[in-house]
């Protein structure tokens, strides 16, 4: 049984802000990680030409900004470069390949008690902390959705998290199935690279330019959010024009409320309203009934050939498979249940990070407000023993 004040489970961005908070005040803690690596995600799962959307200013993890050297969105390169000296600064040693299978509380003992499987020796190992931090991310498990046939399609079919570059795509009609930041961005890489690709928009989605998410953000410093969406929508509408007669219809609900009743978030265009009007990338208002060799049947029972599909379709958790006994800080889904700011913590030590929809920031202000409750908790419990 390996001991600390603090178990973290998972090491990716967020596992890591937890981790340096957590060093700052001192506090001994054990973090770990199911990948070979910290931030796999962006490490081994990330496109090669993806880039933060958002200024720089708003994304650095806690205690270190990035070097003013660095541009306002920080490409995959040197993000992973930044996390590589946040790593070395605050000496964050994570224990790598430890799957964790269960984690409970013990009351009996007033500790979180956690079983991990070690995948290079297959053994269970045992942990034990008096408190849990949740840091598995809102990006775990892949989700590919069961779509009948698919395992007849005679061409490559792959998730996003797979994706790298258009480079082997040359010449192929790509489908992309999902048309959020990660789909629309992978359909103009393809093009880019000579490729045809046609993506799948289900639902209406707001297009929004890095700057016109930068000032809105200032803006809500002044103004209500209602009236700074409704900003955006005409800035929007004025910059990108009438969508409509290229299959992308305007949403009914502003970009902040979508974000918040649904988890939407706006698409930040980088080149792909360009490429859609003027064909290079085509827009597909349809829904996958079956493929058949290399054909997708839709449900309109229209049907195209293509030689490569791209599932850009999300994650899902896998918390609830392993945390046993939480019925107040995780949803089914594996994210926050309290709306923010209140939702960081739980009961009997257990807290979670950067499962509230609220990017870097958000991890950031949840990594700071654990640490130091933590810190505090822990200080109480001295100052009780001392007397």
């Amino acid at each position: 049984m390996q001991e600390a004040a603090v178990i973290i489970v998972g090491a990716g961005t967020s596992g890591l802000a937890a981790s340096a908070c957590l060093t700052r005040q001192s506090i001994p803690h054990i973090l770990l990680e199911r990948e070979d690596c910290y931030a796999s995600l962006w490490q081994k799962y990330a496109y090669d030409r993806v880039c933060l959307h958002l200024r720089k200013q708003v994304c650095q993890l806690p205690h270190m900004p990035f070097p003013p050297s660095y541009p306002h969105y920080v490409p995959r390169k040197q993000f992973i470069q930044y996390l590589d000296d946040y790593v070395n600064h605050f000496h964050i040693r994570p224990s790598y390949r430890r799957a964790v299978e269960v984690a409970q509380y013990d009351e009996a003992h007033d500790l979180w008690t956690v079983q991990a499987r070690n995948r290079d020796s297959g053994e269970l190992e045992d942990y034990a902390g008096r408190f849990l931090v949740v840091a598995s991310g809102e990006t775990a498990e892949p989700r590919v959705p069961k779509v009948e046939g698919l395992d007849t399609f005679k061409g490559r079919v792959l998730h996003s998290t797979g994706y790298k570059n258009g480079k082997d795509f040359k010449d192929e009609n790509v489908l992309i199935v999902g048309s959020g930041n990660s789909g629309m961005e992978i359909a103009l890489d393809l093009a880019n690279y000579g490729a045809r690709p046609s993506i799948i928009v289900r639902s209406p989605v707001h297009f929004l330019t890095r700057d016109m998410m930068y000032y809105g953000s200032l803006l809500l410093k002044y103004l209500s959010p209602s009236t700074v969406e409704n900003l955006l929508v005409i800035l929007s509408r004025i910059v990108f024009g009438d969508l409509t007669k290229y299959g992308l219809p305007w949403p009914s609900e502003g970009p902040f409320t979508m974000k918040m009743k649904y988890g939407k978030f706006p698409v930040i265009d980088v080149g792909t309203v360009q490429k859609i009007k003027s064909g290079e990338i085509k827009v597909l208002r349809a829904e996958i009934e079956r493929i058949g060799g290399n054909e997708v049947v839709f449900k309109d029972g229209k049907s195209l050939p293509f030689d490569s599909i791209v599932f850009c379709t999300g994650f899902k958790r896998s918390t609830h498979k392993w945390l046993k006994g939480d019925g107040h800080l995780l949803n089914e889904d594996g994210l926050a249940k309290q709306k923010f700011p209140n939702h960081w913590k739980g009961k009997n030590g257990l807290y979670c990070v950067g499962l509230a929809q609220r990017g870097f920031y958000g991890a950031s202000f949840d990594a700071q407000n654990i640490a130091n409750d933590i810190a505090s908790l822990l200080q109480s419990q001295s100052d009780r023993t001392d007397h």
